[in-house]
């Protein structure tokens, strides 16, 4: 019989490592998973991580080890342009990498070579006994649903890099992480839609140096009378270097851009500083341009991912960072669909929310690119005026950051409908915002959007006011969250699990409740404000009670307030597996909001009671 795995992941640079480390957090999947290359990146290529990714990594257990490398962080970039006496450049400003209205842990970008973070994941699969498969590559695919395996309706052909050896294995699914020259793409017969069709050309080049250069250990914008020049700081004395060149017509980029050329490039443009290389450890060369691809799966069973669906500068630091967001949304939805829990045509929102998400990031791509690249050689400098390519950074910081995706209305992801919300801190669609509350049984601050990990489950947070008026209203919810018809009832365990290790999922794998009470912490009795239902969450009921210290001086922005709910009634909040908010609604009585819940659950949960028995509790 022919081997079947879940699914087969083609590609093994950060995009592929990432859906594969997602989804065995999610489940014992049977994965197999290829790359064409003989072995992984060693350094070099893909090095920004922004905050909104390492908030995700984080919640997968993954930013200890990006931390230990002691990688660059990137608080404020500088901005130099051409003195007017044309002698040089000069600084014209500076700018924090994220201004203070972006709610983050993690103000600054995290800088570290692609060869460190495939290490990390690889390690990280190694440990949970996923190897990748090298030198192998697909050599196509077609569907075959009634066949002997039509629960694995896919027949997938894979092929040697030499050509020696080949393969063919069914899957359920299909994920392309091959990268910009996808072959899966190819074989979905699906063409790239271009942006803009100016292409520039720039080098890059990593290494040790030594520089006069004010500014060597910044992230820097340089735009000169001899071209454009951007400069990333490492880490560990080492700094990256992105030239623009100019080839003549039919040279190749890589042929064209030596190390010596880019170096002197550098020079001429950083004039009258000086910068001499002590050591390279990388350099390369490449044509800027943006697209996306014009579909991204085929009938919910195919999916291609990072630089396979859409392609753009690295100036701007996204490439990555998109492509980790495409896989961390595709896996929680293959998995929920998978354990009976989700009805299939969700998979649809897969395209829709990332493709989306995409063109916002190309539309400013091609505008900071174009902005920022000369279109002439050095000597015939023809780059835009300082004040706007500026302007352009700074406006769209939000989004560079990864927290300005903003995921459409569709029926994971439902518009405001309370009166209760009055900030722009909680919205639908957006991610979870932060809050530091203080977990009850233990009395530690914590970070409540870390709290729960990634683990495929929705996060039902009851923001519950003051216990005084709201007890009663908490106790009828409990009451009918249990009723008969009742959603969470439907996907409850037969025997609630309530070790220390199942206190995340008690009742469900499906999902978790969490209770915020604003209330001192001393002050909230854990018999008294959790009825029967929700005792099995008492590692998940905290006191919202950090905006006093303990000199009472004001610490901490109030956790109901932040998310616009008034501190005597509260609210409560949906959060989808990703950290996304799915829902916002009132908590007026127990009953109205059992209701609100349950009809948002059953817009994407299964249809037929059949489906609903096969959900894996």
């Amino acid at each position: 019989m022919t081997e079947s795995y879940d699914i087969v992941i083609v590609g093994a640079g950060p995009v592929g490592l990432m859906l594969s480390a997602c989804l065995l957090r999610l489940g014992p999947y049977n994965i197999k998973h290829i790359d064409q290359r003989p072995g992984p990146t060693e350094i070099g290529r893909a090095d920004g991580i922004q905050a909104r990714t390492l908030d995700v990594l984080q919640n997968l257990g993954l930013k200890r080890a990006i931390m230990s490398y002691n990688p660059g962080r990137i608080y404020e970039v500088a901005f130099w342009d051409a003195s007017k006496d044309g002698t040089g450049i000069r600084r014209t400003g500076t700018s924090r990498s994220y201004p203070e209205y972006i709610d983050t842990r993690y103000p600054f970008s995290t800088i570290i070579h692609q060869g460190r973070i495939e290490k990390i994941f690889l390690d990280d699969l190694k440990d949970r006994r996923l190897e990748i498969e090298r030198s192998w590559t697909i050599a196509g695919f077609r569907k075959d649903p009634c066949g002997e395996q039509s629960d694995h309706p896919l027949v997938v052909d894979l092929v040697s890099v030499d050509g020696r050896e080949s393969s063919t294995v069914r899957t359920k699914y299909l994920f392309g992480a091959d990268g910009a020259r996808s072959r899966v793409r190819d074989l979905l017969r699906v063409p790239m839609l271009s942006k803009d069709p100016t292409m520039h050309v720039w080098s890059v080049i990593d290494g040790v140096v030594k520089s006069d250069f004010p500014d060597i250990q910044m992230k820097t914008t340089v735009r000169s009378s001899k071209g454009s020049a951007m400069i990333i700081p490492q880490g560990n004395n080492r700094v990256r270097i992105y030239v623009q060149v100019f080839p003549k017509n039919g040279q190749e980029p890589v042929a064209f851009a030596t190390v010596p050329k880019i170096q002197q490039a550098a020079n001429d443009i950083l004039a009258p500083y000086k910068v001499e290389w002590e050591a390279v450890d990388w350099h390369s060369a490449y044509r800027i341009g943006q697209g996306f691809a014009s579909r991204y799966s085929l009938d919910e069973r195919v999916f291609i991912g990072g630089d396979a669906c859409h392609t753009h500068s690295p100036k701007a630091g996204q490439g990555m960072n998109y492509g980790f967001l495409d896989a961390h949304n595709l896996a929680w939805k293959l998995h929920l669909v998978e354990a009976g829990f989700l009805r299939r045509s969700i998979l649809k929102t897969y395209e829709e929310e990332r493709k989306r998400a995409a063109a916002k990031l190309i539309e400013f791509d091609a505008t900071y690119a174009n902005l920022f690249s000369s279109s002439r050689p050095a000597g015939e400098n023809n780059v835009a005026p300082s004040s706007e390519f500026v302007q352009v950074f700074k406006q769209n910081s939000l989004l560079t950051s990864g927290y300005g995706v903003e995921y459409p209305a569709n029926s994971l992801t439902w518009p405001s409908t309370t009166s209760s919300t009055s900030t722009t801190a909680l919205l639908p669609g957006h991610s979870f915002p932060t809050a530091t509350v203080t977990r009850v049984i233990d009395a530690n601050p914590v970070y409540l959007e870390q709290e729960i990990p990634f683990n495929g489950s929705y996060r039902i947070y009851i923001f519950a006011g003051k216990p005084v008026l709201t007890l009663k209203t908490i106790f009828d919810l409990a009451e009918h969250l249990q009723s008969k018809g009742s959603i969470f009832r439907r996907y409850q365990r037969k025997d609630i699990d309530t070790s220390y290790e199942g206190r995340h999922n008690p009742h469900s794998p499906f999902f978790t409740f969490s209770l915020v009470f604003h209330a001192p912490r001393s002050n909230i009795e854990i018999q008294e404000c959790l009825p029967d239902y929700f005792a099995c969450y008492r590692y998940h009921l905290y006191a919202d009670d950090r905006e006093l210290s303990q000199r009472g001086e004001a610490a901490e922005e109030n956790a109901h307030v932040k998310m616009g709910f008034d501190v005597e009634k509260g609210g409560i909040v949906v959060v989808r597996p990703d950290g996304y908010v799915g829902c916002i609604l009132e908590l007026i009585d127990g009953r109205a909001s059992a209701l609100a819940l349950d009809r948002y659950f059953e817009a994407i949960v299964p249809g037929s009671e059949h489906d609903a028995v096969a959900a894996r509790l």
